[in-house]
């Protein structure tokens, strides 16, 4: 792990990180009641991997999800 390089409310802040933990809260977290942590535990993964990495388009990602960016960026030798 990398400590963040830049003061609150600078471009080098974590405005991206920020964003998709609210966006996992909202969007899960907070409509969900788990039984157990390896419910929880189960629900995120799926959550990230299922919808967020693959389905879900970012606009830091040119309204690409992250799996759909990353997929370009190898079969073309660059970023989209």
């Amino acid at each position: 792990m990398k400590r963040s390089v830049g003061s609150a409310g600078d471009r080098y802040d974590s405005a991206v990180t920020e964003s998709f933990f609210a966006t996992l809260e909202c969007e899960l977290l907070d409509r969900t009641t788990f039984a157990t942590q390896d419910q929880a535990r189960a629900a995120i993964f799926d959550f990230i991997e299922g919808f967020y990495n693959r389905r879900r388009r970012h606009s830091t990602n040119g309204y690409l999800s992250p799996h759909e960016r990353e997929t370009r960026f190898y079969e073309c030798g660059k970023a989209a």
